[in-house]
């Protein structure tokens, strides 16, 4: 599996918005640390459980356990992942969309991931917490936006490995491939052991791409184009 280190793709304002939601998870996964062994009641209650989702009358009620979700995580290694790529690719997609219309956007993958992921095993009783469903939906829209962008990656290669630029195109559609793969194998699979949400990964990418290539287009038309002198 390529690991992304950094985009070699400059941007033209501050990312307030990425920097914001990112700070965010840490202050939350800090909290989620401070706990102690209440932890596992805590996502009980804030944590997205699809069963709980699906019962009469939950489904308005328990619609703000999915926001929630979204800045929960359950380790370090799945927090600091997630940043990683929401650090490296986030901030040229809310260049591209502007400040407001990012968050809205962000969040907006992230609930469809998770309604992806809950109708996939709308049975299943583990919380489920992330962003990875959100972050997806960036990845789907940086890919959209920009399919050639350099991305300074380290590729394994048996007891070696490798640092090579890669185009955007090549590392985020391995990455769905993979998301893809694992998520047909999981069909099968229910409950904990079924581990990572995969589905709420795929719905997310599928939703940044839909979504990103909407506004990619609308902002497309908006902007002024060049005028060129009449002979």
């Amino acid at each position: 599996m390529v690991m992304p280190l950094r985009d070699i793709n400059p941007r033209h304002t501050f990312p307030l918005v990425n920097v914001a939601i990112i700070g965010l998870n840490i202050l939350f996964f800090f909290y989620e640390l401070s706990l102690g062994a209440g932890i596992e009641r805590f996502f009980r209650q804030a944590a997205f459980v699809p069963a709980v989702y699906f019962e009469p009358g939950n489904v308005v009620a328990d619609s703000q356990s999915i926001l929630m979700s979204m800045f929960l995580h359950g380790g370090w290694m799945h927090l600091i992942g997630n940043m990683l790529y929401l650090w490296i690719f986030g901030d040229n997609v809310e260049d591209r969309l502007g400040h407001g219309l990012y968050l809205v956007f962000y969040l907006v993958c992230g609930w469809l991931a998770s309604l992806a992921h809950a109708y996939t095993d709308p049975a299943s009783t583990v919380p489920s917490v992330g962003a990875s469903g959100a972050i997806s939906g960036v990845l789907g829209a940086y890919l959209l936006m920009y399919p050639r962008a350099r991305v300074l990656t380290l590729v394994p290669m048996g007891f070696y490995t490798r640092l090579t630029e890669l185009p955007a195109l090549l590392v985020l559609g391995l990455w769905f491939v993979l998301q893809l793969f694992s998520g047909v194998a999981s069909l099968g699979v229910r409950g904990e052991a079924a581990g990572v949400a995969f589905w709420a990964h795929i719905g997310g990418f599928v939703a940044g791409m839909l979504l990103g290539g909407i506004l990619n287009a609308t902002l497309s038309r908006r902007e002024p184009r060049p005028e060129f002198p009449v002979r």
